[in-house]
């Protein structure tokens, strides 16, 4: 099961993420009652979480009413005494409340800290929450945190569609600052703090618009950075199952509502990207050693192959079959390499991959064993190749001096009969 989170039409916040994990089916009940209570130590809140409407779509609404804060407190807190009050819920009996949703809520509130640190040039025990420290903040955190657990166990993976992030300015209690605010977009960087870089993931993408208005908050941006296992510029291909709406209290001629898609399978492990470029000033050997090196960088395949350019000129083509992630790293070991002026980039093509099952079998060769691994390739239950592992069969044509084809001859005959005799 995979959850795609799609903040592309009106950004993304703390109470968006609520309402929209509860219109997929998270508890609200256990929801609500978890954010007062964890919330009771920075300020008494009130949440209410209600079906309403926006611009025609109808939505999930998480309110929460800050009733009395800390003041001793609010506003003026320091980061590890924050991180403390956050650790102290441990030794509370909250229901509901687990120490894996404690270290989460830490993790989001650490993201929130080390990019507002970054942003104003202090260390992490120097930064002061303001917004994110007050109640109702520590009751978005903790609330999408409890939806996301409660839901948990439907989800294998979550992926981040791009953030519109609006536009304008804001007034906070830094002053007026530029849209999207300056931590929402260092949190968005994805490198903010040791161990979150993650190449795997993808890079976390957002634009501007499409209103003067803030649509993306730090709270929301740390969520989402927490909860999402990868990063995607566009929807990838999916059977949608259930499709949810949380909405802010903003209005807009839009619908002001976060989206989050069930979906039961993305075929993800299908989607590619293609890089190529034509070169024509470079040798044989030249090519042989980029090759290998693309390879060596992580490319899927790499493929050369002889054409004819302007002016007659003989020249190659290089293509490569390239995971999306790992695109802006094979691009830049081409430009180093070849020195070409431009690269093409096919992005989010779909491949059909038939199935694949190894077989390894040992075959007699001069007295000595060898194990040969065969591939086999299946489109639903009929086999539609085989074939031996060509360094396996290689290895033993050199070490007996007995021709290759030879060797595939014997190695084909024995897949084929081992086939023969294990149908089903």
């Amino acid at each position: 099961m995979v959850f795609i989170i799609d903040p592309q039409s009106a950004g993304i916040s703390g109470n968006m993420i609520i309402g929209a994990l509860v219109d997929l089916g998270a508890d609200s009940e256990k929801v609500k009652n978890l954010m007062e209570d964890v919330a009771y130590d920075f300020g008494e809140v009130e949440v209410s979480i209600e079906k309403v409407n926006k611009a025609g779509i109808e939505a999930t609404f998480c309110n929460v009413n800050t009733i009395h804060e800390d003041h001793e407190h609010n506003h003026h807190i320091h980061f590890p005494d924050f991180i403390q009050k956050i650790d102290d819920l441990k030794n509370q009996d909250i229901e509901n409340l687990t120490d894996e949703m404690i270290e989460m809520a830490k993790s989001v509130f650490k993201r929130i800290a080390v990019s507002e640190s970054r942003v104003h040039g202090k260390s992490l025990e120097e930064v002061h929450f303001h917004e994110v420290g007050a109640a109702d903040a520590v009751a978005d955190v903790f609330g999408s945190i409890c939806a996301y657990f409660d839901l948990r166990m439907d989800i294998d993976k979550v992926v981040g569609l791009p953030i519109s992030v609006g536009g304008g300015t804001v007034k906070t209690a830094h002053g007026v600052i530029p849209v999207p605010a300056p931590a929402s977009l260092d949190i968005l960087k994805g490198l903010n703090q040791d161990g979150y870089e993650d190449i795997s993931k993808g890079e976390a993408q957002c634009r501007g618009g499409p209103v003067a208005s803030e649509l993306a908050t730090p709270t929301g941006c740390a969520l989402y950075m927490e909860f999402c296992d990868e990063y995607l510029e566009f929807a990838p291909m999916m059977s949608p199952d259930v499709i949810a709406y949380g909405c802010g209290s903003k209005e807009f001629d839009f619908p002001n509502v976060l989206r989050v898609i069930e979906t039961r399978e993305t075929n993800e492990k299908h989607r590619v990207s293609v890089i190529e470029t034509n070169i024509d000033h470079m040798s044989g050997e030249e090519l042989g050693y980029l090759f290998d090196l693309l390879l060596a960088e992580g490319a899927s395949d790499v493929s050369i192959v002889p054409i004819t350019m302007k002016k007659n000129r003989p020249g190659h083509l290089i293509k490569i079959i390239s995971r999306p992630i790992l695109v802006d790293h094979l691009v830049n070991v081409l430009f180093k390499e070849t020195g070409t002026l431009g690269i093409r980039i096919s992005e989010n093509t779909h491949r059909g991959i038939a199935e694949r099952q190894f077989v390894p079998l040992d075959i007699n060769v001069g007295d000595k064993v060898y194990t040969i691994n065969f591939k086999i390739g299946l489109i639903g239950d009929e086999i539609i190749s085989h074939r031996p592992e060509y360094e396996d069969i290689r290895r033993i044509a050199i070490e007996q001096d007995i021709p290759l084809t030879e060797i595939r001859e014997v190695a084909n005959t024995m897949i084929r009969d081992f086939l023969e005799h294990n149908r089903g």
